[in-house]
């Protein structure tokens, strides 16, 4: 294959794996929803509010408590009040941590009202801070609770979660104070929950039952994870947001549109593991004994035109508690944020596998959770991500110098065997099979690969892809700054040359918001496509010419980090061809090569007349 069938493949390659990587990352699936009307038939007993006590079989109840109370403004109300106005209206515990504010409901002993301390909705600091779990009652309630299910034919009156629980009078929830809450069935049975944090984002919950009366009865400890309502997801590909777990060793990911087109309960055996509920940057996830035989389920329980989506586990064995005796059991709960060395480090400290799974690695997870290492190495040194980005650039570059330089030696041989090559066009013009089989066979004699030009590319996707992900997908990367007006380097690029980068009072349309960052990258590629002479036929000429143009338009709206690499990356391998070509003897006609790419504007040159000087 010819210098110029090689460019013209690698030219339609490079679209090809652009165009591929637009719909898979910026394809929004369908949105259209066939919301189903009819209650499914469940497993399990429904509380009022509309989440699911996981139960051993499909028909026992779960006797309400004696005590219980509707929640104020809740579902089965049909009120819904304002976040504020609910919690101020309902008996709680306070949860106060360096980095979760919050509280404990009384009623069902939830934990339904968290907020991210140092997380802001916007770059703006005065932006409302991230609230994460929210009660019934509310327009999207998102909370997780724990209790006890019964055994067939052994009916006990347990707490639901309309049950009220009793706390010690001034007791807060801290990292050095635990908080036990209190619930009598008035039959015997004396229920107790203590609720521990740690500094961060882990909670630890204590179940145990006393058994005052003459009977022994055999209780499954559950845990679910509930949200009201489908939230707002971006619907990309590379992203995964709703209900996630590792059960069995194998990581399930399930959207929400599959729980409402598909089977409404989607029902999984194991031992340990865990499951949830993931947003783009936080989790709520169930952490339940890792020793213990467990029914996980992921569910879709509609109410009219309400969903109400449910991650939760049920022990299979259930634990006797015997005439005048006790029993306990304990589990942990993530709720926050997935920051990378929290994830790692609690799956380390617990035993829990593939935690780290609750990040979302994508399918280069080889490449990019290493990426992800080194460049938050070069942050702890520079204190910049988009200074680290320009480090890694340089690390990657390095990585891939033998194979660059290979690559550009060869091109500059073939530069130097053009005339060579444009003597065996004409020569076999008429003939095209010995007109290829005539190069090949130069090539060879000259130890010359015509596709090396493509190799270097072809590997640093991989790169290109992981290092999309790190940038599009970890919270370190969130509202991270570099220099000047780019303040958040997983957004785009926020300027634009149609409205002269903010000098018109216009707002441009998405596709219209070619930042600074995009024309530097768009320029740097044009310049490197410059290094050779643009091929001498037509097609192949303008598909190099408009190459830049279109990759600046399809590029603009990705992270800004991300475009900030490539022109980063696009100005080295400019540095590093020009010394390869130079050192082989070839003549860098960077100038001249733009010159002729213009030379289809000479049909605008008015012709001289005869004896016109």
């Amino acid at each position: 294959m010819g210098g110029n069938n090689r460019e013209f493949m690698l030219a339609i390659g490079l679209c090809a794996v652009v165009l591929l990587g637009w719909q898979l990352f910026y394809g929004i699936p369908q949105m259209q929803q066939d919301r189903a009307q009819q209650e499914v038939a469940q497993q399990a007993q429904t509380n009022p509010d509309g989440s699911t006590v996981p139960s051993p079989t499909q028909t026992q109840p779960s006797p309400s408590g004696n005590n219980a109370v509707p929640t104020p403004g809740g579902t089965g109300s049909g009120v819904v009040g304002t976040r504020e106005t609910v919690i101020a209206a309902t008996d709680r515990v306070a949860i106060e941590t360096p980095k979760l504010s919050g509280s404990i409901n009384l009623t069902g002993a939830r934990l339904d009202d968290l907020q991210l301390l140092g997380f802001q909705e916007t770059v703006d600091a005065d932006s409302p801070t991230i609230s994460l779990l929210s009660p019934s009652g509310t327009a999207a309630p998102y909370y997780a609770e724990f209790g006890w299910a019964p055994t067939p034919n052994e009916p006990v009156n347990l707490p639901n979660g309309e049950a009220t629980w009793s706390a010690p009078a001034g007791a807060t929830l801290t990292p050095d104070s635990s908080v036990t809450l209190t619930w009598d069935n008035g039959e015997g049975f004396i229920f107790t929950r203590t609720f521990s944090v740690d500094e961060d984002y882990l909670f630890t919950i204590r179940d145990e039952v006393e058994n005052t009366s003459a009977d022994t009865v055999t209780l499954h400890p559950y845990g679910l994870v509930s949200r009201h309502g489908k939230p707002t997801v971006l619907g990309y590909f590379v992203l995964h947001e709703g209900l996630v777990g590792v059960l069995g060793d194998e990581l399930l990911e399930v959207d929400y549109d599959d729980l409402e087109d598909e089977d409404r309960i989607q029902s999984h055996t194991s031992t340990g593991g865990w499951l949830g509920i993931t947003d783009k940057y936080w989790a709520v996830a169930l952490l339940p004994d890792q020793s213990a035989a467990l029914t996980a389920r992921f569910s879709d329980n509609p109410r009219g035109d309400l969903n109400i989506y449910q991650a939760d586990y049920l022990h299979e064995q259930g634990l006797q508690v015997p005439a005048n005796g006790r029993v306990s059991a304990e589990s942990r709960l993530f709720a926050g944020v997935k920051v990378v060395s929290l994830i790692d480090g609690y799956e380390a400290s617990l035993g829990v596998g593939k935690f780290e799974l609750l990040i979302d690695w994508g399918w280069f997870y080889f490449i990019t959770k290493p990426l992800f290492w080194v460049l938050d190495y070069f942050y702890s040194l520079v204190g910049n991500f988009g200074l680290a980005i320009l480090l890694v650039t340089v690390c990657i570059k390095f990585v891939f110098f033998p194979l660059a330089n290979k690559s550009y030696a060869s091109m500059s041989k073939m530069k130097l065997l053009q005339p060579e090559v444009v003597k065996l066009r004409e020569r076999y013009k008429d003939d095209k099979q010995k007109q290829q089989q005539a190069m090949m066979e130069l090539y060879k004699k000259e130890k010359v690969n015509p596709m090396s030009g493509c190799l270097p590319i072809v590997i640093q996707i991989p790169v290109f892809f992981a290092l999309y992900k790190v940038l599009f997908g970890t919270i370190e990367m969130r509202h991270a700054p570099f220099v000047g007006w780019i303040q958040d380097l997983s957004a785009p690029d926020p300027t634009s040359i149609f409205n002269l980068f903010g000098l018109i009072p216009w707002d441009p349309p998405s596709f219209l918001m070619i930042g600074v960052w995009p024309l530097v990258m768009g320029i740097t590629m044009f310049v490197q496509m410059r290094l050779n002479p643009p091929p001498p036929d037509p097609t192949q000429a303008m598909i190099f010419n408009w190459m830049p143009v279109f990759f600046t338009f399809l590029l603009a709206t990705f992270p800004a980090g991300l475009i900030i690499y490539w022109a980063w990356n696009n100005l080295l391998s400019i540095a590093q061809q020009w010394v390869i070509m130079s050192r082989h003897g070839v003549k860098v006609e960077l100038f001249s090569n733009i010159r002729q790419m213009f030379s289809f504007l000479k049909f605008l040159k008015k012709p001289k007349a005869e004896g016109e000087s």
